[in-house]
C-alpha cells in the first residue's frame, strides 16, 4: 500500500472490489425477472455501443454523465421513471464494470436498492435475453 500526503492510493481493481461489497449484483436472468416485477433497468452504455449491439426492451437509456441527475427522485432534471428512493434500479453498462461504480453513486443519492448487472449488456445478450435493434 502506497501513501501520498497521508492518503491511501488504490487502483481501479481495488476500488471495484470495495464498492461491489456493498452491492447485491445480479445475473441477467435475475435482472430479466426483476424488470418483470417492476425494477427499472437503466442502460448507461454510450450511443455507439447501443447502435452496434442493440437495446434491452423497456430499459431506460441514460448516458453515464447524466445518470445522477436523471435518477435523483428529488432532482429538477429527473426522468419520469425516477419515482422514489425505494425504486429498484439495475444499472447496465457494456461489460459490468462502470455499472458497479454508477450503482454505488446512486446509492449515495439514497436509491438504496440500486445495483448492477454482472457482465453487463454482453452477458444479457449471451444469455439469450431480448434485444432489439
Amino acid at each position: 500500500m502506497s501513501e501520498q500526503s497521508g492518503t491511501e492510493r488504490i487502483g481501479i481493481d481495488d476500488l471495484l472490489e470495495r464498492v461491489r461489497e456493498s452491492l447485491d449484483r445480479i445475473s441477467p436472468p435475475e435482472a430479466f425477472e426483476a424488470a418483470a416485477d417492476g425494477a427499472l433497468l437503466v442502460d448507461i452504455r454510450y450511443a455507439a455501443l447501443r447502435e452496434r449491439d442493440g437495446l434491452i426492451p423497456g430499459a431506460l437509456v441514460v448516458e453515464r454523465n447524466e445518470l445522477e441527475w436523471r435518477l435523483d427522485p428529488w432532482g429538477s432534471h429527473r426522468a419520469p421513471e425516477a419515482t422514489g428512493h425505494d425504486l429498484r434500479v439495475i444499472v447496465i453498462c457494456n461489460e459490468g464494470y462502470a455499472s458497479s461504480l454508477a450503482a454505488v453513486s446512486l446509492r449515495q443519492l439514497g436509491l438504496h436498492r440500486a445495483t448492477d448487472l454482472t457482465g453487463g449488456f454482453q452477458a444479457w445478450k449471451a444469455a439469450g435475453l431480448p434485444v432489439t435493434r
